[in-house]
């Protein structure tokens, strides 16, 4: 007896959902940055000379420029005369008012014996007491009128005073704005004045090598014109507001007290970073995550991130200066950060 064979039929397995069949979705990029102390930094910069004081000066009233005895370089002292305006109708203003000072003084000698002559009829019973009281108020009236003109002598003189402009303190006449012969009104500039008794030099730095340096921090200075004339500086600040035009900070270097007089105002020198000036961390803000001090660390050893707590000093430009958490050759993503959950893994990094 021949037993059936059975056949084996291979039937065609259902399709599985596209869900199914889809890759996983490739990493994302990200735009990260590997932190660096003063990232760019420069090994020198070039610098110039300035005063830390420069102030125009002006008189206080209008008149005519009658002379300047000063000109633009020139070095003065303090209390030196930089300009007279013309006098004439100041000294006018004084003897008027002097005239009426001598005026409400004989006034009040007279009014002073009419009030006594009173007094004394009164007392005899030969005038009624409303004439000494009338008496009484018209000297007090001459008393208010001299005050009245003492006042009007005093701002006279004054005045007077004002037609001569002295320098303030020792310095040097950087520019002059007007001629002898103009004539000028209350506040407007005649010369500038760069007090001499504090050099300093100004850099010109990007935000992020701005970022990474802190007041204190000190710098070698070199004459470009004499480089073996040398001095020490020290950052006093960094403009708060950057250039509109180039972004960048203008820092300001006190030169050190005994600095050559050779670094005059104006020379330009070369700026370098001392060995005692700490290079500090910064981060774009943009780094944050919603603005708290969170950022996202990449580990290329897995190509995931992790959400990180850090220590976050002062705010420059679009930088933020980092005092803890993350260490320098540290990749942290700063774009789209609130786009991205803890351990995703993450592609290669883009440019920003």
């Amino acid at each position: 007896m021949r037993l059936p064979v059975l056949a084996l039929v291979a039937l065609p397995l259902a399709p599985l959902p596209p869900a199914a069949l889809a890759d996983a979705p490739p990493p994302r990029p990200v735009v990260s940055e590997i932190v660096s102390p003063q990232a760019g930094l420069q090994p020198s910069y070039v610098g110039t000379v300035a005063a830390r004081t420069e102030t125009d000066l002006g008189f206080p009233l209008n008149g005519t420029l009658a002379e300047r005895p000063v000109d633009e370089g020139d070095v003065v002292e303090a209390g030196a005369t930089l300009a007279e305006l013309n006098p004439q109708d100041l000294d006018s203003d004084v003897r008027a008012a002097e005239a009426g000072v001598t005026v409400a003084a004989a006034q009040l000698n007279s009014a002073r014996d009419s009030a006594s002559r009173a007094d004394q009829l009164v007392a005899k019973g030969v005038d009624s007491p409303s004439t000494a009281e009338s008496a009484h108020s018209t000297l007090v009236a001459a008393q208010a009128r001299l005050a009245q003109a003492q006042a009007a002598l005093a701002q006279a003189k004054e005045l007077r005073g004002y037609a001569d402009l002295t320098a303030p303190t020792a310095g040097v006449i950087t520019h002059v704005y007007l001629q002898p012969g103009a004539a000028l009104t209350a506040g407007q500039p005649v010369v500038r004045l760069a007090a001499t008794g504090e050099r300093e030099v100004v850099i010109d730095l990007s935000e992020q090598d701005a970022a990474g340096l802190a007041p204190g921090a000190e710098f070698r200075i070199r004459l470009e014109a004499a480089h073996e004339i040398t001095s020490t500086a020290t950052l006093r600040v960094v403009d708060p507001v950057a250039d509109a035009a180039t972004r960048t900070r203008r820092l300001h270097l006190t030169l050190a007290a005994d600095a050559p007089t050779a670094f005059r105002l104006g020379a330009l020198a070369q700026v370098e970073p001392g060995a005692r000036t700490a290079a500090r961390l910064s981060l774009p803000v943009t780094a944050l995550i919603g603005g708290k001090p969170d950022v996202w660390l990449v580990d290329r050893g897995t190509n995931t991130v992790h959400r990180i707590a850090i220590t976050t000093g002062a705010t420059v430009g679009e930088r933020v200066l980092v005092t803890g958490g993350v260490s320098a050759g540290q990749e942290i993503v700063v774009k789209g950060v609130n786009s991205i959950q803890d351990g995703q893994a993450v592609g290669p990094s883009v440019p920003k």
